[in-house]
């Protein structure tokens, strides 16, 4: 053992030792204290300086969808009066000109009545098909009759007749692999209009909401219907809906292939041209057709003048079934201002049974100026109300594709077919006080006592006023 000097020693410097130890550890610790300390400063603020900018770039690319989902049509805002009347002189070249439609001669149509009726009538014309079919189509789904629309196309195209399917890439999305491959395998060509990718996110908005089959350029269908099982039967129950196509055989039937033509050069590239698809008419009727195309490419909704025209020329009745009837201010003030003057105006909507609650409360929500402006507003309750009709003063008729709402007016390609006619107007007028036997009239004091709850959900699916 060391002397006790030694040992005492020993122990002296052992505590400077861990003296210095401490101090350098100590040091040490500040220095790691400090450099870690300025290390999250640096940290959170490239943290702070990233969420900022993700929020920048978050809010630019929130703009950019907002911009997307703009109506981009401009609507008429002044020269809404009602100087003259439907049946005036100048209604017809104040439609043909406003609307760059112009009327053509020498048309048949022919009235189709739910599943039943039309179905049958456009498989019958694809059967005898000699040369060309063409399609424009927002709806082909899966099921039974999309098979047998699919085997009529498939046969006709063994047999050497073109035929061109253009479908909307949203509204047939659920179409079958089983649909597609007999339309291909039989040799039809099928294309998709603005179908979804990165790069045509400018276009995602603008959907072909049209419904026209079209046979050798000489015969057209069109209307409220697509290709899905609850258009068949007769409107009987709440899985059949209620929908009106016609028929049409003549020169009127070019501008619905005109319209097709556009859209297939717009997705393929080919122009479509020739015989096959724009043949010479022979006359087939008696009645002067105006095909309407609306698109919002072209800057403003033909379809909405030309039902906003209508509405302020009109002196004795309105009457316009819809199954989504928005209609913005301008539209309840033109409807409004009609009723002032003595026009009876009634509205028929999808009541119970609509396939679309955001457009029921957005539809709901506006009709209290309606009713207490003394316009009619009924609720078909049968079924799915899904025509779109329009006939005014018993003479001016529309029917077609087009929805009483900004998204049709705005952002759809769509068609209307419009006839000046007593007869043909008589025809639209019987139809729509029939349907009336299935629809609840509403009333304006149950509108207003509808409940908090249902105000609620009607202010919240306002957000989505223009995109339904």
């Amino acid at each position: 053992m060391a002397p006790p000097a030694v040992q005492r020693l020993r122990q002296h410097r052992n505590d400077l030792l861990s003296t210095a130890r401490l101090r350098k550890l100590f040091w040490r610790g500040v220095w790691g204290f400090v450099v870690t300390a300025w290390i999250w400063v640096l940290l959170l603020n490239a943290t702070a300086d990233f969420i900022q900018w993700l929020k920048i770039f978050g809010s630019m690319l929130a703009a950019y969808a907002i911009s997307l989902f703009r109506p981009g049509e401009e609507e008429p805002r002044y020269g809404l009066d009602h100087e003259f009347a439907i049946d005036s002189d100048e209604f017809l070249p104040s439609i043909a000109g406003a609307t760059d439609m112009t009327f053509l001669p020498g048309n048949q149509i022919r009235i189709l009545n739910n599943g039943d009726e039309f179905y049958p009538a456009m498989l019958d014309a694809i059967e005898g098909a000699h040369r060309s079919i063409t399609i424009e189509a927002y709806i082909y789904w899966a099921g039974e009759i999309g098979k047998r629309f699919a085997l009529a196309l498939a046969g006709r195209a063994r047999a050497g007749v073109k035929v061109k399917i253009l479908l909307d890439s949203v509204g047939s999305a659920t179409i079958s692999d089983e649909i597609v491959n007999t339309l291909k395998d039989g040799g039809c060509q099928l294309e998709w209009y603005h179908p979804i990718h990165w790069y045509t996110i400018d276009r995602v908005n603008n959907r072909t909401h049209r419904k026209s089959l079209i046979i050798d350029g000489r015969i057209g269908f069109t209307g409220g219907a697509g290709i899905a099982d609850h258009w068949l039967g007769s409107a009987e129950d709440s899985d059949h809906w209620r929908d009106i196509q016609i028929r049409i055989e003549g020169s009127a039937v070019t501008p619905l292939q005109s319209a097709f033509s556009l859209n297939w050069l717009e997705t393929t590239g080919e122009l479509i041209s020739g015989d096959d698809y724009y043949p010479r008419h022979k006359i087939a009727g008696r009645l002067e057709v105006q095909s309407i195309l609306s698109s919002p490419e072209t800057g403003s909704s033909t379809v909405r003048i030309m039902y906003y025209l209508s509405i302020i020329c009109a002196r004795k009745n309105i009457y316009i079934a819809n199954p989504y009837f928005i209609p913005n201010d301008q539209a309840i003030d033109i409807l409004l201002a009609a009723r002032q003057r003595g026009v009876d105006v009634k509205i028929m909507v999808t009541g119970i049974h609509n396939d679309n609650m955001i457009a029921r409360h957005n539809s709901t929500r506006l009709y209290g100026r309606l009713l207490e402006g003394g316009v009619e507003i009924y609720e078909y309750n049968r079924t799915m109300l899904h025509h779109k009709t329009m006939v005014c003063d018993g003479m001016w008729s529309t029917v077609g594709t087009t929805n009483f709402d900004d998204r049709s007016f705005a952002h759809n390609d769509e068609n209307n077919i419009c006839v000046y006619d007593s007869a043909f107007g008589s025809e639209w007028e019987s139809i729509f006080l029939n349907d009336l036997k299935d629809c609840d009239q509403v009333k304006l004091h149950n509108w207003r006592n509808r409940g908090i709850w249902v105000k609620a959900t009607e202010l919240l699916m306002s957000l989505f006023k223009a995109q339904v």
